[in-house]
């Protein structure tokens, strides 16, 4: 029975693995280039002036890829999900990877 269990939990961790291994390698300087889009909303630092708008710096890359593309597979709602389900549609793989690791690039306090 328990064997079981640590293979049942060795496939889930298997499986939840397998997309962070298989995401593309993000390059921080075409990220750079590639957010003057979000830097609207987010901040030119990644630090948002918006209080309801969330701050990208120091986000871990894996997290905003995998935000994104919630987005661009309309699997997030409410509050500005529209607005970035826009965004996100024209966001390329690698562009997400590199936004990602741009963003995770930059101090989470700014500056």
């Amino acid at each position: 029975m328990r064997l079981k269990n640590y293979t049942a939990a060795g496939v889930f961790a298997l499986i939840t693995a397998l997309p962070m291994a298989a995401m593309a390698a993000g390059d921080p300087a075409a990220g750079k280039s590639k957010s003057a889009v979000c830097a609207a909303c987010h901040g030119a630092d990644g630090i948002s002036q918006i209080p309801t708008y969330p701050n990208l710096a120091g986000q871990k890359a894996g997290y905003t890829v995998l935000a994104l593309n919630a987005y661009k597979n309309k699997q997030r709602s409410g509050g500005q999900a529209a607005v970035m389900q826009g965004q996100a549609m024209s966001l390329s793989e690698q562009d997400m990877a590199d936004l990602a690791a741009y963003y995770e690039s930059l101090p989470a306090g700014g500056k």
